[in-house]
């Protein structure tokens, strides 16, 4: 199938995606993380964007993926429909980056999210292959879910003296 034949399906913050061979999913990333499993044989692949460690205990309806516990629960239980098993998957992590200058002195939410995600995935038995975590700026990702290929690129946000001069 060409690349132009893909199905787009773009990501906002909280939202999440489970699909086969014929997706391509995309999202920006600052603090938040994105987790990606991929059954290499079946061709199945599931993607999150959560913005918080933990768990919302289900108050946010609108936004079921919004805190990573329940996001991973929602690409496993996607995932189980399809018949595949978490321990058949390979996972991969990006995201965490620093929008604003980090403090030495707090774990801003970035370092967070990132450290939470490994978590997860260990607590479920998920092989991490790659990992694109922290650093300053956003990143944008491409998921294409029939080769398992993740394409991602970071920003470093602005140097202070560019934005000063583009805002006199």
């Amino acid at each position: 199938m060409p690349d132009s034949k893909l199905i787009d399906v773009f990501l906002m913050p909280g939202d999440y995606f489970i699909g086969d061979e014929r997706y391509r999913v995309r999202t920006l990333l600052g603090s938040c993380v994105s987790v990606t499993l991929w059954h290499p044989s079946r061709r199945i692949g599931a993607m999150s964007h959560f913005l918080l460690p933990g768990t919302g205990h289900r108050k946010s309806h609108d936004k079921p993926g919004m805190y990573g516990d329940d996001a991973m629960r929602l690409l496993l239980d996607g995932l189980a429909r399809h018949d595949v098993a978490p321990g058949q998957c390979q996972a991969k992590i990006f995201g965490g980056g620093a929008m604003f200058p980090r403090n030495p002195k707090a774990r801003d939410i970035g370092l967070q999210n990132g450290d939470f995600a490994r978590e997860m995935l260990h607590k479920n038995g998920i092989h991490v292959v790659s990992e694109s975590l922290f650093g300053e700026g956003h990143r944008q990702l491409i998921f294409t879910i029939r080769s398992g290929d993740v394409l991602s690129r970071q920003v470093p946000p602005e140097p202070k003296a560019a934005r000063t001069r583009e805002n006199a």
